[in-house]
C-alpha cells in the first residue's frame, strides 16, 4: 500500500499573505487540521489548528495578521508513492501528525497519523476475519468424529 492510498480529502492550502482568521475559517469550513501555505504556488510551510493556539492566540497575535506569522517552516514532506511504512518512519522520527503528501511540486494531499491508524486497523481486520470464522466455527475440512 502506497501513501496515495491513504488520501482521504484533497489538499487544503492558501496564499502566505492570507490572515491568521482565514485560515481558521477555512479549517473550519473544510474540517481540517492543517493548512499548507503556498507562495507562488510552492509550499513554503504549514499552519496547524495547534500553531493557531499556541503561536497565534497565546501570543495575542491579531486575527487580521499574515499566516505566515504563525507557520511552521521547513516542511517535511512524502512522495505519494511512497509506502505505507516509509510514513511510518517519519512519523516515528518527527514530533508532528500531519504529513504533506507531494506528486512531483504538486501537493495532493496530507496523510496523518490517525489516517495510519485506520488504514493499519482495516487491515489488521481483515487479516483476522479468517482466523475468527477458525476459532469461532472450527476448521472446515474437520468432520465430527465417527462414533464407535
Amino acid at each position: 500500500m502506497n501513501v496515495r492510498d491513504l488520501l482521504v480529502k484533497p489538499p487544503v492550502t492558501m496564499a502566505a499573505d492570507a490572515t491568521v482568521e482565514a485560515a481558521a475559517n477555512l479549517m473550519d469550513q473544510r474540517a481540517v487540521g492543517a493548512v499548507v501555505i503556498v507562495d507562488d504556488g510552492r509550499p513554503v510551510g504549514i499552519v496547524t489548528d495547534r500553531d493557531l493556539v499556541v503561536r497565534g492566540m497565546a501570543r495575542r497575535i491579531p486575527p487580521d495578521a499574515r499566516i505566515d506569522s504563525v507557520m511552521s517552516t521547513g516542511i517535511v514532506a512524502i512522495d505519494a508513492t511512497a509506502d505505507v511504512q516509509h510514513a511510518i518512519a517519519v512519523f516515528n522520527h518527527h514530533p508532528f501528525r500531519r504529513l504533506p503528501v507531494v506528486d512531483g511540486a504538486d501537493i495532493v494531499g496530507m496523510v496523518t497519523v490517525d489516517d495510519l491508524v485506520v488504514a493499519i486497523s482495516r487491515a489488521l481486520a481483515d487479516l483476522t476475519t479468517g482466523v475468527t470464522a477458525q476459532l469461532l466455527f472450527g476448521h472446515a475440512e474437520a468432520k465430527p468424529p465417527v462414533p464407535a
